[in-house]
């Protein structure tokens, strides 16, 4: 019978898979990291903070897609908790950890990943319930959509605690991976694979939307009255939609081969000379995503903008023409095929965020 290491600190299982914890993170080179993690994570609080208040204060986010886009930011601001948590646990410190604190440090990481990726999948099935109607908005209920947000994270928080739960190897030291000690390499292959197939169906399901709605919009725009924009609204957000999907999957997709490769025992992979890189990459996902909120729709950054104004009375740049229109309807109430865009005016923005 395998004898069971429940006991033990990480220093025991760290020996035994051979991985140096010091390397690369002592000196400078851990004040640097330290530094820019600090910085990203400040940010994904911050901005992602802002995003959530937008979509709560402004009325014309009051559905279901704007829901789901507040609990993806949601999903990012407990990625740099997780991130903190990291810092804080990591190095020459994770020989000194408990079993448990080590599997909360990864449990936070896990589950922040999996709340993410669970909100995309959400997100395109309710884009495919609008979009394949020629509408910009689901006929979700605030109910039905709140039920969506509370199994996503019940999911998440299953996946991150399933190690914890007894799919480990403290009972079988020879089964133990080399970038995560205590996991299973096993149960690295099931998430890992779980994950890409996941990045490949969301992919697959966004490429058919996308041409669907390009198809649909170029026959009826010779027969739809209304200017060119406001037909062209949903291939808008679908953009914005398919901007973030990608961002994530370039993001996470490197980190996630080097674990597959680690639970496949690839011992000639230098996977442990990657993995810090690929970290930080994932971290920066989580800063990109309230960017391209930003960006790619006016109202969220309008609305962003003017709470940010509230803090000073200084005059505001003038916007940047590349930014996509509103894609939000003006009344909520309206659920015809119809997409209203919505004029703001800039030299008033801030005065307005005051009134």
């Amino acid at each position: 019978m395998n004898e069971c290491h429940y006991d033990k600190r990480m220093d025991f299982f760290y020996n035994m898979s051979n991985t140096d914890t010091a390397d690369e993170w002592t000196g400078t080179k851990l004040m640097i990291v330290l530094c820019f993690g600090t910085f990203f994570c400040l940010f994904i609080f911050i901005s992602n903070s802002l995003v959530i208040a937008a979509v709560v204060k402004n009325r014309k986010f009051h559905f279901p897609f704007y829901y789901l886009l507040a609990n993806l930011a949601a999903a990012d601001f407990f990625a740099g908790i997780a991130y903190v948590f990291l810092m804080f646990n990591t190095g020459p410190v994770s020989k000194t950890l408990t079993v448990n604190r080590w599997f909360l440090r990864q449990g936070l990481l896990d589950t922040s990943l999996t709340a993410s990726l669970t909100n995309l999948l959400v997100i395109a099935v309710e884009r495919h319930m609008s979009i394949m109607r020629m509408r910009v908005h689901s006929n979700l209920t605030k109910k039905r959509v709140t039920l969506l947000i509370l199994i996503i994270w019940a999911i998440a928080i299953f996946m991150g605690a399933v190690p914890t739960l007894g799919w480990n190897c403290l009972c079988d030291i020879s089964t133990c991976s080399s970038l995560a000690p205590i996991y299973s390499r096993s149960y690295l292959i099931f998430w890992t694979v779980s994950n890409l197939v996941a990045f490949l169906i969301m992919v697959v399901v966004y490429l058919r939307i996308y041409m669907y709605v390009k198809r649909k919009t170029n026959v009826l725009s010779p027969h739809t009255s209304g200017s060119i924009s406001r037909r062209r609204t949903p291939m808008k957000l679908m953009k914005t939609v398919m901007t973030v999907l990608g961002a994530f999957v370039v993001c996470w997709t490197p980190g996630l081969v080097v674990l597959l490769l680690d639970g496949l025992n690839c011992t000639g992979c230098g996977v442990q000379h990657v993995k810090r890189w690929f970290l930080l990459l994932a971290l920066l996902n989580s800063v990109m995503n309230p960017i391209i909120y930003s960006y790619k729709d006016e109202e969220m950054y309008s609305t962003m903008r003017r709470m940010i104004c509230c803090c000073s009375q200084g005059e505001s740049p003038e916007r940047r023409s590349s930014r996509i229109p509103s894609t939000v309807l003006s009344r909520s109430n309206d659920t015809s095929s119809q997409y209203i865009e919505d004029s703001i005016n800039q030299g008033t923005i801030c005065n307005k965020g005051h009134s």
